[in-house]
C-alpha cells in the first residue's frame, strides 16, 4: 500500500502567499506603543492561499470519525446519532442568541420566559423519566454530576449530624466514581464482582457499617449486566441510613422500562449526551443532569426554576441548605434544549422503543461474535456486551488493541478496549438503537474477517493501522511523558 505523510499547514507554506486582502486602515495611525509590546519580526503564521487553506482543513476534517461519518460502538460511552431536528431547535434565535443577563421588566417578569419554559420543563420530564422528585440541570458533564450527588449525598448526612467516612464502589465502576467520591472527601472501597459479573452481596456486606455514606452503582453495569439483587442492595445501604446513587450512563439501557427511583436509588445523575441523543466526545459539550428523591430536594444548587401561581417562571434562590451554585447561570443551556427536543419527539412509546432496541441490537452483536471472540459473561446483555481478545492472545500474540488498530484500517471506529478493568484484553462493544441491521451486519463481518486475520496474518494487525496520517503510536510515552508544545525540550526534562 502507497501512502503519502499528511502535511502541516504550515509544510504548505510559501512566502509571500495570502489568502485574504485586508482593507486600508480607515483611521489614522496615531497611537504609539511601547516598544517593549511590539514584535521583533513578523508572527510565524503560515502564507497560503484561500482554497489551499480550505482544502486544507476540510480533508483535515474527514479523517475525524464521527456519528455523521459512520458506525461509532464506543462501549459505556453511547455514541448514538444526534438528530438534526435537535440542531434546529437550538438554533432558534431565541436560543441561540439569548443573553443570559436579559434584566427583569418593571413587573418583575424576566424576559427569558421561554428559556425558563424549557428548563422547567425538562426538568420535570427528567423527574418522571427516572422516579426523581427534583432535578438540577446545571452540571456541564456526567463526572460533574457525580460530583454534584456525592455533594449532595455528603450535605444530607451533615444536616442529620451523621459522620460519615466512606463510600462503596464496585471493581467494574466506571473511574470517574472514586475520582467524585475522594474529591469530595470520602474514602472509596471497592466492592469486587461475583461469578455473574455483578456486584457481590456478601462482599458488600463484610464493608457495610455505620461509616457507609452510600453506595455508587451503574446499573446495568459496565458488562451490561443488570444486577437481579438490586432491591436487596438498595435495603442494605438504606439499613445503615446510607444513600443509593445511580450513574446514568447505562441508562439507555432500560429507558422507559424501568425508573432508578422506583428501583430505590436517592441520587440519579444522567448524561444528556449518552441517553439522550446530544453531542457527545471531543470534551464536550455535555450535560450531567441530578436528580433526587423528596428527602434530598433541599439540597439541590441553586438557582432553580421555579413555576408561579399565574403561570410564568421565575428563578429561586431562597435556597438556604442548598449545596451552592456548581455552574456558571444554568448549564450547558444549547445541550438542554437539544434533549429537551429529543425527549418531546420521541415521547413516551418512542422511549421505550430506545432501551428495546439498544438491547436487541447487543444481544444480535453478542450472538453472531461468540463463536470468534471470548466472552467472559455470555448471559442476555442490556444496550452493550463486552468480548476478550484473550483467545487471540494466546493463538497469535494479538491483543485486543491490535484489533481496535485493524477495526481502523476497515473504516470503522473501533470499541472501547481494556474496560472494565475487571476483563482482560477487554472490547467493549455497544451499538445503541440508532444502527440498522444491515450496519450491524457489516461490523460483524469486519470482526469476524479480524479474528481470522489474526489466524493467518498476525504480521499485518501488529502494523496497523497503515491508512492513517500516522501509523502505531507509542502510546505509554505519550501518555506518561507528554510534549504538547516545541519548546525545544526533550520530555525526559
Amino acid at each position: 500500500m502507497i501512502t503519502r505523510p499528511m502535511k502541516l499547514i504550515f509544510d504548505k507554506s510559501v512566502p509571500g502567499r495570502h489568502g485574504v486582502t485586508v482593507p486600508k486602515a480607515d483611521v489614522p495611525a496615531r497611537a504609539k506603543l511601547d516598544p517593549a509590546l511590539l514584535r521583533s519580526a513578523p508572527a510565524e503564521l503560515p502564507e497560503v492561499a484561500e482554497n489551499d487553506a480550505c482544502r486544507h482543513f476540510v480533508n483535515l476534517s474527514n479523517k475525524n470519525f464521527g456519528v455523521d461519518t459512520g458506525f461509532y460502538p464506543l462501549g459505556s460511552c453511547t455514541m448514538k446519532y444526534n438528530p438534526k431536528i435537535n440542531e434546529r431547535t437550538a438554533s432558534l434565535a431565541g436560543f441561540a442568541s439569548l443573553h443570559p443577563l436579559l434584566p427583569q421588566l418593571p413587573s418583575g417578569e424576566t424576559l427569558v420566559q421561554g428559556a425558563l419554559e424549557v428548563l422547567y420543563n425538562t426538568e420535570r420530564l427528567l423527574s418522571e423519566i427516572t422516579g426523581m422528585s427534583a432535578f438540577t440541570l446545571q452540571p456541564l458533564a456526567g463526572s460533574h454530576g457525580e460530583l454534584t450527588g456525592v455533594m449532595l449525598m455528603a450535605a444530607y448526612h451533615r444536616a442529620k449530624g451523621n459522620t460519615k467516612t466512606k463510600i462503596l464502589i464496585p471493581d467494574s465502576a466506571h473511574g470517574t466514581n472514586p475520582a467524585s467520591a475522594a474529591i469530595a472527601g470520602y474514602s472509596v472501597v471497592s466492592i469486587p464482582s461475583d461469578e455473574d459479573g455483578v456486584m457481590c452481596v456478601d462482599a458488600l456486606k463484610a464493608e457495610l457499617d455505620d461509616e457507609v455514606a452510600g453506595l455508587m452503582l451503574t446499573c446495568p453495569n459496565t458488562l451490561g449486566l443488570f444486577n437481579p439483587k438490586i432491591h436487596e442492595l438498595c435495603d442494605l445501604i438504606h439499613s445503615v441510613d446510607g444513600l443509593m446513587y445511580y450513574d446514568g450512563a447505562n441508562l439507555n439501557a432500560v429507558l422507559g422500562r424501568c425508573k432508578p427511583g422506583e428501583l430505590g436509588f436517592d441520587i440519579c445523575h444522567l448524561n444528556l449526551h449518552k441517553t439522550f441523543a446530544t453531542p457527545h466526545g471531543g470534551g464536550g459539550p455535555g450535560s450531567g443532569a441530578v436528580g433526587v428523591v423528596d428527602k434530598l430536594v433541599e439540597f439541590l444548587p441553586i438557582s432553580t426554576v421555579e413555576r408561579k401561581d399565574d403561570g410564568s417562571f421565575a428563578l429561586c434562590y431562597d435556597r438556604p441548605n442548598s449545596i451552592g451554585y456548581i455552574a456558571p447561570f444554568y448549564g450547558n443551556y444549547s445541550v438542554l434544549v437539544r434533549a429537551y427536543t429529543y425527549i418531546r419527539m420521541l415521547g413516551p412509546d418512542g422511549l421505550r422503543r430506545v432501551s428495546e432496541n439498544a438491547v436487541l441490537n447487543a444481544n444480535y452483536i453478542r450472538k453472531k461474535l461468540m463463536p470468534y471472540y471470548d466472552l467472559p459473561y455470555p448471559q442476555t446483555c442490556k444496550h452493550e456486551c463486552v468480548f476478550s481478545a484473550t483467545r487471540q492472545v494466546k493463538e497469535s500474540d494479538i491483543h485486543a488493541t491490535d484489533i481496535a488498530k485493524g477495526l481502523i484500517d476497515c473504516g470503522v471506529h473501533p470499541p472501547t478496549i481494556y474496560f472494565p478493568l475487571i476483563v482482560p484484553e477487554a472490547m467493549m462493544i455497544e451499538p445503541t438503537e440508532t444502527e440498522s441491521k444491515e450496519t450491524l451486519d457489516d461490523f460483524i463481518e469486519t470482526m469476524i474477517q479480524l479474528a481470522e486475520t489474526a489466524k493467518t496474518d498476525p504480521a499485518s494487525l501488529h502494523a496497523a493501522p497503515l491508512t492513517t496520517p500516522v501509523t502505531r503510536l507509542d502510546e505509554v510515552t505519550a501518555a506518561r511523558k507528554p510534549v504538547v508544545a516545541d519548546l525545544g525540550i526533550t520530555s525526559n526534562e
